[in-house]
């Protein structure tokens, strides 16, 4: 019997290392895995936030190019109408005259 339960008491020693050994191996790969995960994780993060640095640009790209675009339309709508009253300089005050009393007619109702 001395002889059985020093051979169990054996086996409980190699089982203990051996589990011991496993979990410090198995901490060893999960800490490997974690610093791997957390390098991959602030690559991602900093592709993402370039992607989105670039996205932004072009955005302001693509607004810049509309504001001068309704620049120039308005450019051009204020020549047309400093052409039209310069030609017909009556009917432009008429009709300037004549927007500005509709306004303030309407302007009188709501009251």
């Amino acid at each position: 019997m001395k002889t059985n339960l020093g051979e169990a008491g054996s086996h409980l020693k190699s089982a203990a290392t051996a589990a011991s050994e496993a979990l410090r191996g198995a901490a060893g790969v999960a800490g490997d895995e974690l610093k791997l995960g957390k390098a991959q994780l602030k690559s991602e993060l900093s592709d993402s936030a370039l992607a989105g640095i670039s996205a932004a640009e072009f955005g302001g790209e693509a607004a810049r190019e509309q504001m001068d675009a309704l620049m120039d339309k308005g450019r051009d709508l204020i020549d047309s109408a400093a052409e039209v009253i310069r030609e017909r300089p009556l009917t432009a005050f008429g009709v300037a005259l004549a927007t500005g009393w509709v306004i303030a007619k309407l302007g009188r109702r709501g009251d």
